[in-house]
């Protein structure tokens, strides 16, 4: 029986590309999620390799619908040779597991997979980094008006009137001013 996994990473994103090729391969059965690949505990990912039994083959779209690290693709394919069930990766056609070139080619594309991901996080803390020395800091910009709440202050203004000419939160006003103190 072919069996086959189809996932995306979020709510927002459609599998219904991957689930017909899958079908188009000869799916019989299809197990598909929206959740993230580098979260372990995928309950449709676990019924899949739960459902498949000897002389079956599981097939995916491409091999980071499985898992974002070796470690983890490992660990699937092991358990997916332990009960006797091939593995077939349809954008690539070398990738099948029942061949000794589709192992190596398992391993390889594996480690590029998890190569990948950690450049995509160390680009992220890059521009996290870059954004923070620009000063940057994330978030909204702020729009209180913090020397203007101080000069207020200092004119006499007390915390309702504060509030009162620049239309912001109380809590706003005791910030700016514990800021001055700081």
């Amino acid at each position: 029986m072919i069996v086959a996994y189809a996932r995306v990473s979020s709510l927002g994103q459609d599998h219904s590309g991957q689930i017909e090729r899958l079908q188009a391969a000869g799916a019989e059965k299809i197990f598909s999620e929206k959740q993230s690949g580098l979260d372990k505990d995928r309950e449709q990912l676990a019924e899949a390799l739960n459902f498949v039994r000897e002389g079956d083959t599981l097939i995916i779209t491409k091999l980071d619908r499985l898992a974002r690290s070796a470690s983890h693709l490992h660990q699937i394919l092991e358990l997916l040779d332990k009960k006797g069930v091939g593995f077939k990766v349809l954008d690539d056609a070398a990738l099948d597991t029942t061949t000794r070139t589709g192992k190596l080619m398992f391993g390889i594309l594996a480690s590029m997979a998890e190569f990948e991901t950690a450049l995509r996080k160390e680009r992220q803390l890059e521009g996290i980094a870059k954004a923070k020395e620009r000063g940057d800091t994330g978030g909204r910009p702020k729009t209180v008006d913090e020397a203007a709440i101080r000069t207020l202050k200092a004119e006499g203004k007390s915390v309702p009137e504060i509030i009162k000419v620049t239309g912001v939160s109380r809590a706003a006003v005791y910030r700016a001013l514990s800021e001055k103190l700081q």
